[in-house]
């Protein structure tokens, strides 16, 4: 007997959902992820939201434990350990998102000149980067700039360590 998909799984994709789907499949942002994915040899798999899960990825860059190109979210590990964090999944989703928005692979130069920014900033591509943060830093395992003794720096007066 095999297990029931989660429930996220079995639910429809909403109507904002379908459109992100539809504006990633033309732009061709999901056709790049899909050929990435295959050249590398991931497993594809259905996600929730329209997403394509591909588990396995095993080239050296990047060096994210998940990235995503289009609809399609690349991870390192098994599809079903990522489809257990949510969390990271729901950011991995948000850059699905912002994909559509910057109509496709505009996003890829966009997001690296912001990582860019960030690493000049703040010292890692992420905490000051706008892509990750509307993402979510937590959910993305970047450090959060609020926690200042994190980041190298002296927490405000008040706080506890």
């Amino acid at each position: 007997m095999t297990p029931r998909e989660p429930l996220a799984l079995r639910r429809p994709p909403t109507g904002p959902q379908v459109a992100r789907l539809v504006a990633n499949a033309v732009n061709g942002s999901t056709v790049l992820g899909l050929a990435v994915a295959a050249a590398a040899r991931s497993d594809l798999r259905p996600g929730p939201h329209g997403l394509i899960i591909a588990g396995g990825y095993r080239w050296r860059v990047p060096l994210a434990a998940a990235f995503t190109l289009g609809n399609v979210v690349l991870c390192r590990c098994p599809a079903a350990d990522l489809l257990a964090r949510p969390e990271l999944l729901g950011h991995e989703e948000k850059h699905c998102t912002q994909y559509a928005w910057c109509l496709g692979l505009p996003f890829l130069p966009l997001y690296f000149l912001a990582a860019g920014w960030s690493l000049l900033r703040t010292g890692n591509p992420g905490t000051g980067n706008i892509f990750e943060r509307h993402a979510g830093l937590v959910a993305g395992g970047y450090p959060d700039p609020l926690d200042r003794g994190q980041a190298g720096l002296p927490r405000p007066a008040g706080t506890e360590a």
